[in-house]
């Protein structure tokens, strides 16, 4: 039996402060014993046109600077802490991950070699990247749908399958939105993914944007090996994640829910049960004496 995965999704909800990254880091690994932490990597300039780097935020109160480049700056870590942050993972006892969304963050995580490396739903379409990890890394490539069309994923799988990387690729059923009302999760994605491209992929994971844990249980009962959730200390704390992300307790939760449901998802391995049989003796024993 497999358990899936559950991957704290530290992001950048650390605010730029490694030592609160490390702080989190150690409560996703010893308070809610997740199996990964993951972070984000991005090289803004790259990313963003001059134009968008010096305008304003454009939620003023999440912003940690004074422009929207400047605040993506003050949340990014450069190469060297994430080696750092990985590092702390092993001390913890958890695995390590990062998103990258562009080519150059991705060709810096690859040179970390971490397990896996995530590529978020708003990026799944730059196709130089996804083909530098696919020839140049030799991890498990893990990818979200969210905002995609079936035909792109399609393409994305493809691609992959040029590359002979299809068998490490793990893809994501996700809605896009900071939080999701529940009529928009729409779990059964997890069922199409499969029937398209369980045959031709490693697994099937869910990245949810939602609140509560309940949905993640509902999406182990429908086939997902991984399960990712954003991670908090406080959900109150300035930034655009926190409001849809889970906070100590309830990743514990979360984990403990998702390992003992995976353990109920089974058939009766003989008819009667050995912890049915006393049952049986004691309160069947009259029942049937009268059949002829």
């Amino acid at each position: 039996m497999k358990i899936p995965k559950v991957i704290a999704e530290i992001g950048c909800n650390h605010k730029g402060d490694i030592e609160l990254a490390r702080e989190m880091i150690g409560i996703a690994a010893t308070f809610a014993k997740c199996d990964f932490v993951k972070f984000q990597k991005r090289s803004n300039k790259e990313l963003l046109t001059p134009e968008e780097y010096n305008a304003a935020h454009p939620n003023p109160i999440n912003s940690f600077g004074d422009t929207y480049g400047a605040h993506r700056e003050y949340l990014e870590f450069d190469v060297e802490q994430h080696r750092l942050l990985q590092q702390y993972c092993r001390e913890f006892g958890v695995g390590y991950s990062t998103s990258v969304w562009d080519l150059t963050s991705a060709k810096q995580i690859a040179g970390l070699n971490p397990e896996f490396i995530k590529i978020p739903s708003a990026c799944n379409l730059n196709f130089p990247m996804l083909e530098f990890l696919a020839q140049e890394y030799h991890g498990d490539i893990h990818i979200s749908v969210g905002m995609t069309t079936p035909e792109e994923q399609e393409q994305i799988v493809q691609l992959m399958e040029k590359s002979h990387a299809a068998r490490r690729v793990v893809l994501y059923a996700c809605t896009s939105g900071y939080p999701v009302p529940f009529e928009q999760v729409c779990l059964l994605e997890l069922q199409s993914l499969q029937e398209r491209f369980g045959a031709r992929i490693k697994e099937i994971g869910f990245s949810g944007h939602h609140l509560g844990i309940a949905v993640d249980i509902a999406a182990v009962a429908l086939g997902a090996s991984w399960i990712e959730r954003h991670f908090t200390l406080d959900r109150t704390w300035k930034g655009t994640d926190h409001a849809a992300s889970l906070e100590p307790d309830g990743l514990r939760r979360l984990v403990r829910d998702v390992r003992a449901v995976t353990l109920a998802l089974t058939l009766k391995e003989t008819p009667i049960l050995e912890i049915e049989a006393p049952q049986r003796r004691k309160l069947k024993r009259m029942q049937g004496v009268h059949f002829n």
